[in-house]
């Protein structure tokens, strides 16, 4: 059974489903840093800032929540690269430790760093595709709060 969004469902308001969004689309589209919404508009303004919205159709992306998950992803698969790739060649011709290092260590950094940018940029699409965090528009939990003590300031 898979999730339902639903909204209303007040007394005098029926529920409704909210539009499904294609996941693996948005995933693809985030991965190419480009709008999860319309595929157009870049997500990022630098290398891992992101857009506060699309400029071809202005969904707002601000709100996005990667936090941590880009750089465990990234790890991950470079991960998954890195050591079968090493092992085979130590296994194949059991080079010298330098070698290793000399060649290790800057793919793995230079993999890191490729994989940064879209791992986020598939994340970021996920989250839009599910509506998770402030991409659901009806979404109550992911307004910001009030702040208390603008209450008390004086103008």
């Amino acid at each position: 059974m898979g999730l339902q969004y639903l909204t209303g469902g007040g007394p005098e308001e029926p529920v409704r489903e909210k539009p499904k969004r294609n996941v693996g689309q948005a995933i693809l589209r985030g991965f190419s840093c480009r709008c999860p919404a319309c595929g157009e508009g870049k997500i990022f303004t630098g290398y891992l800032t992101v857009n506060p919205a699309c400029s071809v159709c202005g969904e707002e992306l601000h709100h996005q929540r990667a936090d941590d998950a880009p750089p465990y992803f990234t790890i991950t698969i470079v991960g998954h690269i890195i050591v079968p790739a090493m092992m085979a060649v130590e296994f194949a011709w059991r080079p010298a430790v330098w070698i290793h290092m000399a060649l290790w260590l800057p793919l793995t950094l230079i993999l890191s760093l490729g994989f940064l940018r879209p791992v986020k940029g598939a994340l970021i699409g996920l989250q839009w595709a599910l509506y998770m965090h402030g991409f659901d528009p009806e979404a109550i939990e992911d307004l910001p709060e009030p702040d208390p003590a603008a209450s008390h300031r004086s103008p």
